[in-house]
């Protein structure tokens, strides 16, 4: 792990040994393993955008798992995961703001109007072209949901 983002990962999980932070260090230890076994898996170390592609799943599970304990009724559950998805957030980029989320749905529909796509294809397209602008930056989830809302529309 020798590209920027795991540099970072590891300082931070030297950090965290250091301040007896048993919640950060396990997540860090967790989303390290994660970056591992991927490099394991594909034979190459992982740049900057696989980790944060690993990063992003993370805090979907995340996300996923803080809404099931929830509605479960698992506070104490809820609140572990909602502070490993903290953690996990500060190695993702700064958020985008909505306007710049706008704009970049407006120029992907816009490039697969000018392809012609229509329907399942289009919103691939658009998918594909949008998970390059705002990966990391965006939940994919929600921006889906507007492609979505957006084509049905």
């Amino acid at each position: 792990m020798s590209t920027g983002l795991a540099h970072q990962i590891s300082d931070a999980i030297k950090a965290a040994m250091r301040a007896h932070d048993s919640t950060r260090l396990g997540t860090l230890r967790l989303l390290q393993a994660a970056i591992k076994q991927k490099a394991v898996d594909e034979r190459v170390e992982p740049d900057d955008a696989a980790i944060l592609a690993i990063i992003e799943k993370q805090v979907k599970q995340r996300r996923e798992s803080i809404a099931a304990f929830d509605s479960a009724g698992r506070a104490e559950s809820a609140a572990q995961e909602r502070a490993e998805l903290d953690i996990l957030k500060e190695f993702l980029p700064q958020g985008a703001a909505p306007e710049e989320i706008a704009a970049a749905l407006d120029a992907a529909f816009a490039q697969a109007a000018d392809q012609g796509l229509q329907g399942g294809v289009a919103m691939g397209a658009i998918m594909g072209q949008l998970k390059k602008t705002l990966a990391g930056r965006a939940d994919m989830a929600e921006v889906s949901a507007q492609v979505r809302a957006r084509l049905n529309g």
